[in-house]
């Protein structure tokens, strides 16, 4: 069975979470990922604990279905072996601040040159050009200049940042879909390309309906919660023992949920009839309905409103989560046997196909772990590969 990436392969000059979620997809669709590391590593194989072994949990997450080679790029052997492996590449993905690349003699104008049909994709905090352009990449740095992070948290109450790196993890995706889009471009076309992606730009997009309720009215969306800007009740309620999501979507739903919970009181009265009198006195009604969501606990709201045919669910932990019972049944966690930590967990893969089953082919590599073996690819002779070892141009997990 063939993946659809297979015999793609992508040069990976990332590191922390952008770029690595990127590679890690392009890796799981079947590309043979190649990650150059400097002789230190990506820095997040030490953003520990917790870890597995001695490779961070972080490092874990994001970098599976790789190989890697840790390369010196200050000396020139170091970098003329980066040419010969970009020359026998198909992509080429990076997420260094503007400029680096470039600094380092391994910028596209130049890579393109050796190689025409190379797909190369920068990911950085705002883009390679533009007044942002040397602002540090951070996760939070995006979500604060977007706006994004102005509309989350409880009203009234300092904004607060997304559980996981949302800006970073959202801008990989955005990769992945421009490097997909722009492989198909060159089957049609013989061309490879540029492709830039910004975190501020695709958090600008990801604004969705808040930009669109903005530009509509003038007015900045506010810090709601759990609450939805344009439905409600759409938000989490406090139970007897924990938390419960409410969703009514539209007024059929609020008369039949009114009647699940008992409160017909509600159902026509004026203020909360229709779903724009809900949001007009979006106040008036979260106080009702916490009054009541508070006498029982989550588990029996569940079996009423589930029985009701009421959009509801509970508040779970993570690791209620991963190991619930459907979280099991559609895979997305499953063990494998780890050669110096035995057998460990791993998230599995999102993506569902009738033609192909994704898979883990490889675990996150040991710095250096095939720098002997990419360089015996790229044609280099074993004396050559000792002597680039014994002047420190390469090291393997062995160094």
């Amino acid at each position: 069975m063939s993946l659809p990436l297979e015999g793609i392969r992508v040069v990976d000059f990332t590191r922390a979470m952008a770029g690595p979620f990127c590679t890690m997809l392009l890796g799981d669709l079947g590309a043979e990922v190649i990650k150059v590391e400097p002789p230190q590593g990506d820095e997040t194989r030490n953003w520990r604990p917790p870890s597995i072994g001695k490779l961070s949990s972080y490092f874990f997450s994001v970098n599976r279905n790789k190989k890697s080679i840790s390369i010196d790029l200050n000396k020139k052997e170091g970098l003329e072996v980066v040419y010969r492996l970009v020359e026998s590449a198909d992509v080429l993905v990076e997420n260094f601040r503007p400029g680096v690349m470039q600094r380092l003699g391994l910028g596209y104008e130049l890579l393109s040159k050796k190689n025409p049909r190379l797909i190369y994709c920068s990911i950085s905090g705002f883009g390679q050009n533009g007044p942002y352009k040397d602002k540090p990449g951070y996760d939070l740095i995006a979500l604060a200049m977007s706006g994004l992070l102005s509309i989350t948290g409880e009203p009234d109450r300092p904004p607060v940042k997304f559980g996981v790196p949302i800006a970073d993890i959202t801008a990989g995706m955005m990769a992945t879909i421009a490097i997909l889009s722009a492989l198909r471009y060159r089957d049609k076309h013989g061309k490879g390309q540029y492709i830039d992606i910004s975190m501020f730009d695709t958090q600008i997009l990801i604004l969705s309906h808040q930009a669109f309720n903005y530009l509509a009215t003038g007015e900045n969306p506010k810090r709601l919660g759990t609450a939805h800007p344009n439905i409600a009740p759409y938000q989490a309620f406090e139970t007897k023992d924990g938390y419960i999501i409410i969703t009514v979507g539209n007024d059929r739903l609020w008369r039949e949920f009114t009647a699940a919970i008992d409160r017909k009181d509600l159902t026509y009265d004026n203020r909360f009839a229709t779903n724009p009198e809900r949001i007009k006195n979006r106040k008036e009604l979260v106080e009702e309905l916490e009054k009541t969501f508070k006498n029982k606990s989550t588990k029996e709201w569940l079996s009423i409103l589930e029985n009701a045919g009421i959009p509801a669910a509970p508040v779970k932990l993570v690791g209620e989560a991963l190991e619930d019972e459907h979280t099991k049944f559609r895979k997305m966690i499953f063990e494998i046997e780890y050669e110096e930590f035995g057998r460990i967990k791993m998230l599995g893969f999102p993506i569902k196909s009738s033609a192909y089953e994704l898979s883990l082919n490889r675990l996150p590599p040991k710095l250096g772990q095939h720098s002997k073996e990419i360089l015996k690819e790229l044609a280099y002779g074993d004396n050559i590969i000792e002597e680039f070892i014994k002047k420190q141009v390469i090291f393997t997990d062995s160094s």
